[in-house]
């Protein structure tokens, strides 16, 4: 009997255990910001609160096309960065919870306006303008004069030496897209995009992959936001930035819960967490430029100054929409892609 009675309290121990550790707090983190920076936020709130990270680095357009893909069947809680567009679409979608944060007083009213434009679905945590940067040496190897307009770049002595990511996966590329649309025109903003077409030299996947080739010398010029061509120069790489000369859209980088998440309590600490200075902060540890939402956070000496910088008054609920977002890349997909080069 003492026997059994062992066992039977053996057998409640061990189930003890593995029912903790089977509803051990837990997180589906998808992440579309440069990918050390995702690696810090996982595991600074992993050490922070105890809750077990599983971290997914995607760009943009592609943690969109998940999110919207496993709608029916939610795999991921939260979603941090990459650019606001995409972000907007998702919550017009209804593929993202609407959450009101305490940490909200804290923030620039960018970052709040965000949230109201989008029904309390998505916020603002970062900001950044969108310009280029070149290869100082391959500028000069190749006898090439230094850009400082986008129309520069439309050049015939460009060709072969630009370098810009695909609208449909990149969020920084949507965003150049919605950028010459809105500061052109939209028929002379498709005409430079048909003409830039002639000079490019490859259509990457990730957003910031243009300026990191540049960077290694595999490309000359990158379209990029501009704090990914300042993190290459603080990194020691021959780039100058460029704002420029015509005026240029921003990013509102953004963050959402996704609708039907299964660890929402998880998923609301993180977003907590993530609006806060210290976090925030933390952008400095792997060289990431952006301009933080939390109006405590610092900020790097380094970081573009936005007030110098012509910015044009980018439409976000316009261009984030759904509709307008599926048109303009279908046009870009029918009439600049299929061009000749």
């Amino acid at each position: 009997m003492k026997k059994t009675t062992q066992m039977l309290f053996a057998a409640a121990a061990i189930f003890s255990v593995s029912t903790t550790m089977a509803s051990a707090a837990k997180l589906t983190f998808y992440c579309s910001a440069q990918e050390d920076w995702c690696q810090l936020m996982a595991n600074k709130f992993q050490d922070a609160t105890g809750i077990k990270v599983n971290m997914t680095r995607k760009s943009s357009g592609e943690t969109f096309a998940q999110v919207k893909a496993e709608s029916a069947n939610p795999k991921g809680d939260v979603w941090w960065g990459g650019t606001g567009d995409p972000h907007l679409q998702a919550a017009e979608e209804d593929l993202t919870e609407p959450y009101v944060s305490p940490m909200r007083s804290e923030l620039n009213d960018w970052a709040i306006s965000q949230a109201t434009s989008a029904g309390d679905k998505t916020i603002g945590i970062y900001s950044g303008a969108l310009g280029y940067g070149y290869n100082e040496d391959l500028l000069k190897a190749n006898n090439l004069p230094a850009p400082s307009c986008w129309k520069d770049l439309t050049k015939p002595e460009y060709k072969g030496f630009v370098q810009m990511a695909n609208p449909n996966s990149s969020g920084t590329a949507y965003t150049t897209l919605a950028t010459m649309v809105q500061l052109f025109g939209e028929d002379e903003g498709f005409q430079f995009m048909k003409d830039l077409h002639k000079n490019i030299n490859q259509y990457t996947k990730s957003g910031s992959a243009p300026i990191k080739a540049a960077g290694r010398g595999e490309n000359t010029v990158g379209i990029v936001f501009m704090h990914d061509a300042v993190k290459q120069a603080v990194s020691g790489f021959p780039i100058k930035v460029v704002a420029p000369c015509e005026g240029t859209g921003y990013e509102i980088g953004s963050m959402s819960i996704i609708k039907g998440a299964r660890n929402m309590d998880e998923a609301k600490k993180f977003y907590d967490w993530a609006l806060s200075a210290d976090a925030q902060t933390l952008a400095l540890d792997v060289k990431a430029y952006q301009v933080p939402s939390n109006k405590g956070a610092k900020t790097s000496p380094s970081a573009p100054d936005l007030s110098s910088i012509k910015l044009i008054d980018y439409d976000f609920k316009k261009y984030g929409s759904s509709a307008e977002r599926k048109r303009l890349l279908k046009k870009w997909d029918d009439e600049v892609s299929t061009l000749p080069q």
